[in-house]
């Protein structure tokens, strides 16, 4: 009996049915509420509607929304079709349709289907976070780690398409960069990423003008320039990140990014050295994961639906573990009770605010983890010490 139920949860088929339940579920609780239970999903509406209007999607439009879009105007042709729907539909859809890309991506991994359904049971609850949030993290993760497998799977042009969808909407898709030197043919991917790249950057022109659309992404610039300077703020629900955990800490909000960013980029690039490793699936694998942890970790920006992207580069690391150890288990304990719990009921209100938002330690069991990862990269052979079914 045992066996069956184990065998039942761990068909991937079974998770992506809940997945898809709850991404359903959860949307359409939220949009029942009103207006400030899905307020995320009301932005991002608007900004087709604006951009169909030629008023700056930056700003903010309180009788419309809270807070303000830091999307990039492309965004407006992806949230096009659910826009035009009643919201009841197209914030269930919307949520749905993120859902299908983190899903697709998972399905696409080269991991055995157990290891799949694993994979998407342990991102279960960070996915949950984003999803409540209406969150495009959700679908950025997807395509992030699409883009690895699509270079592994010598699909230049789709993974170049994967990266770009990323990167035009909220810049962070830029990093799928990081599986470049693993591309067998560069000059495919290079055309690819230039073409597809104009062609995204005239999309939202067609439903404005050039001139809208060329200040749209000279207004992003600065749009971003500002939030970046706004989440360095201590004790604010922004910042959960290694820069974050120092400065909240020492109680310094002034500590520059810099600081951190440009040793950690080093430490980012140093498995790159290892040129023999390249060929092994593995290694590109355990990349990924530290792409994906790196996004997050060195960024102001992030915020707790962003940890799904992180979360998702944890299960990257622990799944391909070939033995696991004490160790490995331990600290997916931590992660999954200080990151992926942190929030939740799990924890006494106080805790949560006096300690967990007060010092960013969401981000404290991830740091753990991607160092973990970069020792890995950096001293073990990829050709014998993991594996991925």
């Amino acid at each position: 009996m045992k066996q069956k139920f184990l065998k039942f949860l761990l068909d991937y088929r079974i998770v992506f049915a809940v997945y898809l339940i709850v991404t359903a579920l959860s949307a359409y609780s939220k949009q029942s509420r009103g207006g400030g239970g899905y307020n995320n999903y009301l932005i991002f509406k608007n900004v087709f509607f604006n951009t169909s209007q030629e008023k700056n999607i930056f700003l903010q439009y309180p009788d419309l929304f809270t807070d303000s879009n830091h999307y990039g105007v492309f965004f407006s042709t992806l949230i096009a079709p659910f826009a035009m729907m009643p919201d009841w539909m197209g914030a269930v859809l919307w949520n749905v349709a993120n859902a299908i890309v983190f899903l697709f991506a998972i399905y696409k991994f080269p991991f055995s289907n157990k290891k799949k359904a694993l994979f998407a049971w342990l991102c279960l609850q960070e996915f949950i976070t984003a999803a409540l949030y209406f969150q495009f993290n959700i679908a950025l993760t997807g395509l992030l780690m699409l883009s690895a497998v699509y270079i592994y799977e010598r699909k230049e042009t789709k993974s170049a398409i994967a990266i770009l969808i990323g990167t035009f909407v909220k810049i962070y898709g830029v990093v799928g960069l990081s599986a470049f030197f693993f591309i067998k043919n560069k000059t495919k991917f290079i055309i690819s990423l230039v073409v597809i790249g104009i062609l995204f950057f005239l999309f939202p022109m067609l439903i404005s003008s050039p001139e809208f659309g060329v200040q749209s992404y000279m207004d992003w610039y600065v749009s971003l320039s500002e939030k970046n300077q706004a989440n360095q703020v201590l004790g604010n629900r922004q910042d959960y990140s290694l820069m974050g955990v120092v400065r909240r800490v020492v109680g310094n909000a002034d500590i520059s990014n810099l600081v951190f960013m440009i040793p950690g980029f080093v430490l980012f690039m140093l498995p790159y050295l290892r040129c023999k490793q390249f060929k092994f699936l593995p290694f590109q694998m355990m990349i990924l994961a530290s792409t994906l942890l790196f996004l997050v970790l060195f960024s102001s920006g992030s915020e707790s639906p962003t940890y799904i992207i992180a979360i998702a580069g944890v299960m990257i690391w622990f799944l391909m573990q070939k033995k696991l150890s004490k160790i490995d288990i331990g600290l997916l304990v931590f992660v999954m009770i200080f990151t992926c719990f942190a929030f939740s009921d799990l924890f006494p209100k106080f805790i949560k605010e006096d300690y967990f938002i007060k010092y960013s330690t969401k981000a404290i069991p991830c740091i753990v983890i991607w160092f973990r990862v970069m020792y890995e990269l950096l001293t073990k052979d990829f050709e014998k010490d993991y594996k991925l079914d």
